[in-house]
């Protein structure tokens, strides 16, 4: 992280922060937005990045001052598999993985993953890590999670390209690296015919 700006974000953190100061942090880290929405007290972000093997990971965030920043990855489309089999998948994931957590939304059950950052730690370089995080673990689970992303559970052919945002990528690859020890791990993969 940069550790030149610490200082000055442990002062910034004494201050409400606002959605100005978000909008400041995602240009610093070179993220370009898809849509920004005020209403009433909260203001919203849409954004897609791209993980090194995961690309076009939709990543919402909302900002209430007073309480966080609270961040979800549109993780699936809604579930038409057993959900008993889904819902162990996703409490075996919540209890391996650090830092996110996944969900289920209420409107249609489609999965999600979660994380949230209280106002008090809430800086440029923390929520930098909370999006390289939810992107490394779309990265880290991509096989795992083909059958409820893509029909088949086989991805579309694509021409190999890098990823919309290597420089975010590539400055928070240290602070993301607890998550490659999982990797390594034999987590068990399921077979991609997995719907009911």
């Amino acid at each position: 992280m940069n550790s030149s700006t610490s200082g000055s974000q442990a002062g910034e953190r004494q201050e409400r922060v606002d959605a100005r100061q978000v909008d400041r942090w995602l240009a610093a880290l070179g993220l370009h937005l898809l849509e920004r929405v005020e209403r009433d007290a909260l203001t919203s972000w849409d954004l897609v990045l791209d993980g090194r093997r995961r690309m076009d990971i939709r990543v919402t965030l909302i900002l209430e001052p007073s309480t966080g920043l609270f961040l979800w990855v549109h993780y699936a489309p809604a579930l038409n598999d057993n959900f008993r089999k889904s819902y162990r998948q996703f409490l075996r994931w919540n209890d391996e993985l650090p830092f996110v957590k996944f969900c289920l939304s209420p409107d249609d059950e489609r999965p999600m993953l979660t994380s949230e950052l209280s106002t008090e730690s809430l800086s440029e370089d923390r929520l930098g890590l909370a999006l390289a995080r939810l992107v490394a673990v779309c990265d880290l689970l991509l096989e795992e999670s083909a059958h409820w992303l893509w029909l088949g559970g086989r991805a579309p052919a694509r021409e190999p390209s890098p990823p919309r945002n290597v420089a975010f990528l590539d400055r928070l690859a240290e602070g993301v690296r607890e998550l490659a020890p999982v990797a390594s791990e034999d987590r068990g993969a399921q077979p991609t015919e997995e719907r009911a």
